[in-house]
């Protein structure tokens, strides 16, 4: 009987610590001109840590860099090339929450040549992220998961399985990103 009280008060206590977890939605999304969906007024990733943070309950937290992106495509992704070109760290706004006081952390951003946009970087070089869960996800039109590799060298955390959405898809067809959102987060 001993035995099968410490079973329950030890699975009990199990999903009570995990009902107590405390999750991040941190995102980067750029709206304006955007490649395969033209001018928008939310951001495709941002669309998505929208969706994320609905399912899991999680803070809601958006990286902006002190300095706006141009508002047309092709002037962007010459600023975004030429930051990945010189690992550029480009100044961030500051946030209104500590990453370090949160157990999960889902980040979120679109791919730029290949890579995640330079103030991503910024904002997790900020912090100790070490030993902690990433759950990453992009948005992208043709390169999958790019940039998700240098994600666990830069923060020491356990970094998952991530989630790659085509940006035409969470912007135009939120049903489909929504499945695909609501089959990856657990």
């Amino acid at each position: 009987m001993k035995k099968l009280i410490l079973i329950l008060l030890t699975v009990l206590m199990g999903v009570s610590m995990a009902a107590e977890k405390k999750i991040l939605v941190a995102y980067y999304s750029r709206a304006d001109e955007n490649y395969g969906v033209g001018d928008i007024k939310k951001g495709n990733t941002e669309i998505v840590a929208e969706m994320i943070a609905k399912k899991t309950g999680g803070t809601l937290l958006h990286v902006e860099p002190a300095k706006e992106y141009p508002k047309k495509y092709d002037d962007c992704i010459n600023v975004a090339k030429k930051e990945l070109a010189q690992d550029a760290r480009p100044a961030i706004k500051p946030v209104n929450v500590n990453p370090e006081d949160f157990d999960e952390i889902y980040i979120g951003y679109p791919v730029w040549w290949g890579e995640m946009p330079m103030p991503m970087f910024t904002f997790l070089e900020k912090y100790n992220l070490k030993g902690k869960t990433i759950h990453p996800f992009v948005t992208h039109e043709g390169s999958g998961l790019s940039g998700v590799q240098r994600l666990k060298k830069v923060t020491g955390a356990n970094v998952t399985a991530g989630l790659a959405i085509y940006g035409h898809v969470a912007q135009n067809e939120r049903e489909k990103a929504q499945k695909e959102v609501d089959k990856w987060v657990k």
